[in-house]
């Protein structure tokens, strides 16, 4: 098989793709899709094995293929792979468009949904044709045929501007490169970070130090820098990328408003009268009304601590800093500084405990611990050399599942951390088809001969990806629509992955997962104590900020219009009300915000702080049964994680907690009361 995107035989062939192979293999498997569709159109009699099950074969292998190159294009990013991605974009969204459109295969799945076999269809099938039938709808099923040809247009080009959104971001931040001669200006950076930024500098055949915008070196100049003109340099050309204040043809101004206008005209055909109001229709949520009155009561509750925080900041900048103002480039130094003074620790400190081996063996036992089950190292194919691969076995041995973990940051991939499925857990003739992951970081390399070493932060941000993985991997749900997230309402998705954050705080968990880089020693129980004192420091500031991204997302999705008001100045009005942080006004954070504007969080980030809520709660049942570590982790996997979307997640948390949420938990964690 000479095209590797079109081997579905085992494991992605990820060695062997090129660009050149992108487009044969889409048109191939658009064609075998929509011949799917045209046979599925007059099957009789309906069945699940005559009509599901045929589509799902078609378009399963069209949407793996096509995940794959968007992977790549995510991680391995070059001008021919962007090149063939964009070219396809807009043919794999005619298609998803044209499906969800499909009066024939509407009426189809409401016949299926009528006959006497689909009352005996289990919890999963039954889920998989409630979701259809509101998908058709929400899909422009009903509407007309100029309705139609609209709503297409209209996801098409939506679907070319999120690619262009993410891939200015990508190319801004890749574009900027700050070189130093003298070390002295980087005075206070770690020791890591300075050896990093010279091996940069020399692979250019460079002398002294390259400086960039990507996270491993981004985030410790403003935490770490001395020179306060650095931090501010760093800052601005951050704060800037992809805006008007840089290379025009990467300007995301247009773009934004572009999205928001044909966003507001999409949910307006659906009979909407708000993007918002059509996101909302797959989530837990009822409304946006509902959503915007828990982030508001959040706001009321946290900004009063945040307030406090704001203040002692300035107080410690200004009497121990000699910082008059407390700029924007100033807050990441100066609260490193002033947890340094208040609890007798760094983060530097803490850091070199953390070493890659350790973590990555004291999550893999966390993991064993809550359910039993064994990761080991495995081989595959892989994108890139530091990329690794591992198999999730039960304790007899049998496989659970496999991922990816590509750990480290580059240029030609994307900032940030994220999980993505490769292939779902799918029942078939020929057995169970074991569900596949991506795990992905931007963690800095090793440097000297030494392995990586990872701030606490990061850290917890692996075992927060490890927990959408878990998600993915253990779902016991056969059918494709409703197996690991596929079919879960976004704002329930965080819930695993937030809770998987709380082992990262747990005295037994943490010596198990710390060795020195250099000793080996575990962390000290001293330091780890100095940890915990400070594990809600600041988090007033932080819970306000994320409030002001979540409500400035819900607002510019409920009746915003980009032609009568600005984006910033909506963002500027979120601010007043919730933020105590206010940023320069060149600052252009809505440029950058792929996580509305690139990914599927549009009028959807208030998620974060709603699975927080669950989370919070969810990790309580394991507070309050201390001695029962396993036996609490097998009712949460087997009525959380293991149910997948084929129950709602309100049933879901109902079955394990024997309850509905409450916000008490969140409080508490986050030491603002009740």
């Amino acid at each position: 098989m000479t095209n590797p995107l079109l081997d579905f035989s085992g494991l992605p062939r990820f060695d062997e793709i090129r660009p050149e192979h992108v487009g044969p293999a889409i048109d191939h498997l658009l064609g075998q899709a929509e011949a799917a569709v045209k046979a599925a159109e007059t099957v009789v009699p309906l069945s699940w094995e005559r009509f599901v099950a045929p589509l799902d074969d078609a378009t399963e292998r069209l949407y793996r293929a096509w995940g794959q190159v968007g992977h790549l294009q995510a991680v391995m990013n070059t001008p021919a792979l962007r090149e063939a991605y964009n070219a396809n974009l807009p043919k794999v969204t005619r298609f998803g468009s044209a499906l969800g459109q499909n009066l024939v295969l509407f009426a189809q799945y409401r016949a299926l949904a009528a006959t006497p076999e689909a009352v005996h269809y289990d919890a999963a099938r039954r889920k998989v044709l409630d979701n259809a039938l509101r998908d058709f709808r929400l899909g422009g099923a009903e509407l007309d045929e100029a309705g139609k040809a609209r709503f297409s247009e209209i996801k098409e080009e939506l679907s070319a501007l999120s690619a262009k959104f993410s891939q200015n971001v990508l190319d801004a931040t890749d574009a900027f490169a700050l070189y130093v001669e003298d070390e002295k200006e980087l005075a206070g950076l770690p020791a890591e970070v300075i050896a990093a930024c010279r091996t940069a500098a020399q692979k250019e055949g460079r002398s002294g130090f390259k400086l960039t915008l990507q996270m491993p070196c981004y985030l410790p100049v403003q935490a770490y820098a001395d020179n306060r003109a650095l931090r501010e340099q760093l800052y601005r050309a951050s704060a800037i990328r992809a805006s008007e204040f840089g290379d025009a043809a990467l300007d995301n101004s247009s773009t934004i408003n572009r999205i928001l206008a044909l966003r507001a005209e999409l949910a307006a055909l659906l009979g909407f009268d708000s993007y918002a109001a059509y996101s909302i229709a797959t989530k837990m949520a009822d409304h946006p009304s509902q959503v915007l009155a828990f982030l508001q009561d959040l706001a009321d509750r946290a900004k009063p601590y945040a307030q406090r925080d704001r203040e002692e900041l300035e107080t410690f900048a200004r009497d121990a800093l000699g910082l008059a103002t407390l700029e924007a480039w100033d807050l990441g130094y100066a609260s490193e500084k002033l947890k340094q003074a208040r609890y007798s620790y760094s983060e530097q400190e803490v850091k070199q405990y953390f070493s890659e081996p350790a973590v990555l063996a004291g999550l893999f036992d966390v993991i064993q611990r809550l359910y039993g089950l064994q990761v080991q190292a495995d081989t595959a194919p892989v994108w890139h050399e530091e990329v690794r691969f591992f198999r999730l076995v039960e304790a007899d041995g049998t496989l659970v599942g496999q991922f990816y973990l590509d750990l480290y940051a580059r240029e030609g991939k994307r900032g940030g951390a994220w999980m993505d499925d490769c292939r779902n857990r799918r029942d078939t003739p020929a057995g169970v088809q074991t569900p596949l992951v991506y795990l992905v970081c931007n963690f800095g390399r090793g440097a000297d001969g030494k392995p990586a070493t990872f701030t606490h932060n990061e850290v917890t941000t692996l075992f927060h990806e490890m927990g959408h993985g878990l998600h993915q991997l253990l779902t016991r749900v056969g059918e494709l629509g409703v197996a690991g997230i596929n079919g879960v309402e976004w704002d329930a998705v965080e819930l695993p992955s937030q809770f998987m954050e709380n082992f990262c705080w747990e005295w037994a968990h943490v010596q198990a997962m710390s060795a020195h880089v250099d000793s080996g020693e575990p962390l000290p129980r001293p330091l780890f104590d100095k940890l915990l004192a400070a594990r809600n420091f600041q988090s007033g500031m932080f819970t306000v900020r994320q409030l002001e991204f979540a409500l400035f997302d819900m607002q510019l999705h409920s009746g915003f219009d980009p032609a009568r008001d600005s984006v910033l100045e909506l963002l500027d009005r979120v601010r007043q009300a919730v933020a105590v942080n206010f940023p320069p006004a060149w600052s252009r954070f809505p440029h950058q915000f792929s996580h509305i504007f690139a990914g599927g969080y549009a009028a959807g980030y208030y998620s974060y702080k709603w699975a927080e809520v669950l989370s919070a709660d969810a990790y309580a049942a394991f507070e309050e049964t201390p001695g029962e570590l396993a036996e609490t982790g097998a009712r949460f996997r087997a009525e959380v994680l293991a149910r997948g979307g084929s129950r709602s997640a309100a049933d879901n948390f109902q079955a394990f907690r024997g309850r509905a949420p409450a916000i008490e938990a969140l409080l508490r964690h986050h030491g603002m009361g009740g």
